[in-house]
């Protein structure tokens, strides 16, 4: 979710500089960069995120499977309800034994080198594109940033080897943003709402950390509607812009409500978490549309009242978001009195202590939760720094001493909003491994990984075997 949910300018010369419409590519390349980052820290740490991400897509296949064969024997065919082992999509395979597994051709391999050479590569490319569009063919900053999106098409559909892994992975993409707005229910049945997969929330969280590259793009095609003419002062410029800011935050409430449907149809007794969630999407459009109906206020009085306004509702998403994110996305401080009490009566530890030879629970696992795959310095890093990030939006007060423009305040939020969703994939893949162990079984273990951390690990945790630390794993989720 977005550090601050807020417009930024909107009119001016459509032929006049627009430096504005750079963000929107450099947000998008330092993303790629950042995800290239989680990626190898995935593997140094030995989670596989791709089984993480794809585990539910794996369940709702096999599970189609089991309906197809079903209904085999119930229509009495007498022909034998086979898959072969090419029935693949989106990095699913059908095994030839009827077990559905997680794959891909290794030369497809997303690694995090590929990842962050690719970044470099497109801002080098952003970089001259726009300086030989603009300085050498004296054209405008939209023409430009036109020609950088259509050299990168072009640079993509080559059907060259070394970028068939972009072509995968742009085809997982564009797959999965069409299945956030494909509908999940049975609109002319009874039927209950297919559940939203983990990979869709996940990318779907990621998206709202773009909201303003949103805001851009729909900016970017209004200043081109109107080219080269200036875009007229009206309803229409904040309307456009705002609403393509707005659909991420939509869209993941939507998931939200899709889920209570289906806890409320099963009588799941914690489907109000659901709603809960939907809720703190919700406080992210308000901020959203007070900033943008701020920009059409001329009086200095009622903007005064506006930026109140507008302050303590991102101050409300701010809190609300940082305390889900601890919570529920972390898995982490559920549960006040446990974490409490180790600290009360000082049974902890500080981490890195040591002089004790019985091995004794780090004061980050006891008020964090107790498995910590990335470490407890880690983990208590991670934490603060999101906190901070959380509330960059603070910065805003001293705007107009560290910033340029509006423009470079902008960007900078936007920067910061990046680099808090890569360290949040950290935990929330992580805490997501682990709730999905507590459901694997003791003959599954070989497919997993050592889990000690390399860095931060007492010689007790790192003698601890995967299938120990797994059911250590299940062992804590339960008692939750």
């Amino acid at each position: 979710m977005s550090s601050g949910q807020e417009v930024g300018e909107i009119f001016g010369n459509g032929t006049g500089p627009a430096t504005a419409l750079l963000r929107s590519p450099t947000v998008i390349i330092a993303s790629v960069g950042l995800w290239g980052m989680n990626v190898y820290l995935f593997r140094l740490f030995r989670i596989d995120y791709v089984k993480v991400l794809m585990l539910d897509l794996v369940k709702e296949r096999e599970a189609a499977m089991k309906n197809e064969e079903v209904n085999a024997v119930e229509e009495d065919e007498g022909s034998d309800v086979t898959n072969g082992s090419g029935n693949r999509r989106n990095g699913v395979t059908m095994g030839s034994n009827g077990k559905t597994k997680i794959g891909h051709d290794s030369s497809n391999d997303v690694t995090a080198s590929k990842l962050i050479v690719f970044s470099l590569s497109l801002l080098v490319l952003l970089h001259f594109s726009t300086k030989l569009w603009i300085d050498v063919v004296g054209g405008s900053t939209i023409g430009a940033i036109f020609v950088f999106y259509s050299a990168v098409l072009v640079g993509i559909c080559l059907p060259l080897p070394s970028t068939s892994w972009i072509r995968t992975a742009c085809d997982t993409v564009f797959h999965r943003a069409f299945e956030l707005i494909n509908p999940r229910c049975f609109c002319f049945g009874s039927g209950m709402p297919r559940a939203v997969p983990f990979v869709d929330v996940f990318f779907a969280d990621a998206m709202c950390s773009l909201s303003k590259v949103f805001f851009d793009w729909g900016m970017l095609w209004h200043l081109a509607w109107h080219y080269p003419n200036p875009v007229p002062t009206g309803w229409h410029s904040i309307v456009i812009p705002s609403v393509a800011a707005s659909l991420p935050y939509l869209i993941r409430a939507r998931q939200c409500l899709i889920m209570y449907t289906i806890g409320f149809m099963k009588n799941d007794p914690k489907k109000y978490q659901h709603m809960l969630n939907a809720i703190k999407y919700s406080t992210s459009l308000w901020p959203l549309c007070v900033s943008a109906y701020e920009k059409t206020v001329e009086s200095p009085e009622e903007k005064a009242t506006l930026e109140k306004i507008l302050i303590a509702l991102l101050a409300i998403n701010s809190t609300y978001s940082l305390a889900w994110d601890v919570v529920m996305d972390w898995g982490m401080m559920q549960n006040p009195q446990q974490f409490m009490a180790p600290i009360v009566s000082e049974t902890c530890v500080p981490s890195g202590s040591s002089g004790s030879k019985v091995a004794a629970p780090t004061c980050a696992h006891a008020v964090l939760r107790p498995r910590l795959r990335f470490g407890a310095s880690t983990s208590v890093t991670i934490l603060l720094v999101d906190t901070i990030l959380r509330y960059s939006w603070l910065l805003r007060f001293y705007e107009q001493r560290l910033f340029p423009s509006n423009d470079v305040y902008i960007l900078c939020t936007q920067f910061l909003e990046a680099v808090r969703r890569a360290l949040w994939n950290l935990l929330r893949v992580e805490w997501e491994n682990i709730k999905q162990n507590r459901g694997s079984k003791e003959g599954d273990d070989d497919e997993m990984e050592s889990e000690y951390d390399p860095f931060i690990s007492s010689p007790s945790n790192m003698e601890m075997s995967p299938r120990a630390a797994q059911k250590k794993d299940r062992q804590h989720v339960q008692k939750q």
